[in-house]
């Protein structure tokens, strides 16, 4: 085992994850696993299944967030672009600037709209006051933010409505320029316009970017997604394109879900 310097992954070419025997473990009990799964690359896919079943575990795994929570142990493997994320010469703080993350509720900090979107750049040691610019518009267009906040950077991100505020969270995992984009419930806060921006925003972010959503709402994993995974008591029942999940499941389990009869 190399315990030397910290290993900062190479950039992606495609964003594609691998998932080999992945379990999560909250001290002795298994919250999730095993499970296998390859992610495509620049596409959508969504997780699926009720309340508990490993969903948000499983979202958390693919960036070492689960890391952060005390007792919290993961085995298995997974590869970015075929670089493993894990691993003690793996700096964990580069995954997660590479595999970016979008929580249930917005969380903006009490700073400037412009100092939101600058965290993680000036984190990541970038100061200069033209770059940091040009990557913050950039940043708040690709979140479909920029007219609407263009001439009020300067002013409080709290004083943005709910479908702002999460738009903004977006932008700033966005600006540190990642691979994958992490979503966990996106929408679920937010009224039905704010939910269909988030919904046209993710479409647009798929051609660049590697997208995973977790979503209850079964008919937003079928409008957004190209992938679904539908995740039940911890493991993995079955995963496919979009289509082939909501109208040729191949599992008992899924067609019930799907059809309502439990869930």
């Amino acid at each position: 085992m190399n315990y030397g310097a910290a290993q900062v992954i190479a950039p992606a070419q495609s964003g594609h994850l691998s998932v080999t025997q992945l379990s999560v473990y909250y001290g002795d009990k298994k919250a999730m696993g095993p499970v296998d799964m390859h992610i495509p690359g620049r596409q959508v896919t969504a997780l699926i299944g009720p309340s508990g079943c490993g969903k948000s575990t499983f979202l958390r795994s693919l960036n070492r967030m689960n890391e952060l929570i005390p007792g919290c142990r993961v085995e298995g493997e997974v590869k970015l672009d075929d670089e493993p994320i894990y691993g003690s010469n793996v700096d964990a703080v580069a995954v997660r600037r590479r595999i970016g993350m979008v929580f249930q509720k917005s969380n903006p900090f009490p700073k400037s709209i412009y100092e939101n979107v600058a965290y993680g750049l000036r984190i990541g040691g970038v100061n200069d006051r033209s770059e940091l610019g040009g990557r913050i518009e950039r940043a708040l267009e690709q979140a479909a933010l920029w007219d609407e906040v263009k001439d009020r950077l300067h002013e409080s991100a709290l004083g943005l409505s709910g479908g702002q505020q999460q738009r903004l969270c977006i932008a700033r995992a966005l600006a540190v320029e990642p691979d994958v984009i992490l979503m966990d419930e996106p929408a679920s806060a937010l009224d039905p316009i704010a939910t269909a921006r988030i919904e046209e925003l993710i479409h647009e972010l798929a051609r660049s970017y590697t997208v995973v959503i977790v979503t209850h709402n079964m008919q937003q994993a079928a409008r957004v997604s190209h992938h679904t995974a539908f995740f039940f008591m911890g493991d993995l029942v079955e995963f496919d394109r979009t289509d082939v999940i909501f109208t040729k499941p191949r599992r008992p389990k899924t067609e019930d879900y799907i059809t309502g009869r439990f869930g």
